[in-house]
């Protein structure tokens, strides 16, 4: 029973960390790790046990925010929708990635050089998250049929651009309409 105990603390440091980097580098992307362990409750040794290098600590935190925006496309929650709103939902997360990923650009840009680490390996999943929601809306007439993934990805590059630092919400919210109108499946 302590190891379960043991692994259970171990876990929710893990993931108390993640929380409190995906903060600190999206504000700084100089924030110092001492600080972010600080800031999650952990010593140093903590830290650097789950996370060797400032690298490996900033491609965990972009890889966790990928894998939860990919996981949503298949959530129950999302399925329950109808799939053009579902769709739309979609996308609020992926605006919150996109200033996550722009918080983290310069951290995330280094990390990526120093690891090697092919950046365009974390486009499929969520090529293939979208693609999944799109199906759902052709599939029910809603969104017309002849666009991809890949389509919607490229019209949706906006959220990459936004300047994390002033309105974003806003004007994502109302971009996102536009290309959600743009998408529908005409009316005969």
């Amino acid at each position: 029973m302590p190891d379960t105990k043991k692994r259970a603390d171990a876990r929710a440091n893990y993931d108390r960390i993640l929380e409190v980097a995906l903060e600190a580098l999206t504000n700084d992307p100089d924030a110092s790790l001492n600080s972010i362990a600080k800031s999650a409750g952990v010593g140093a040794g903590t830290l650097y046990r789950h996370f060797p290098t400032r690298d490996d600590l900033v491609m965990a935190v972009y890889q966790h925010e990928l894998d939860e925006l990919v996981e949503a496309a298949y959530s129950p929650w999302l399925a329950e929708q109808a799939p053009t709103q579902a769709l739309r939902t979609w996308f609020d997360r992926l605006t919150q990635y996109g200033m996550t990923k722009s918080g983290l650009g310069t951290a995330l840009a280094a990390a990526v050089e120093a690891l090697h680490r092919d950046a365009s390996a974390t486009r499929v999943p969520l090529v293939d998250a979208l693609g999944h929601l799109l199906r759902r809306a052709q599939d029910a007439g809603e969104i017309r049929a002849d666009v991809t993934a890949d389509d919607v990805l490229l019209a949706v590059g906006f959220l990459w651009r936004m300047d994390p630092a002033g309105d974003w919400r806003g004007q994502a919210a109302r971009l996102l309409d536009l290309v959600v109108a743009g998408l529908q499946a005409p009316t005969r």
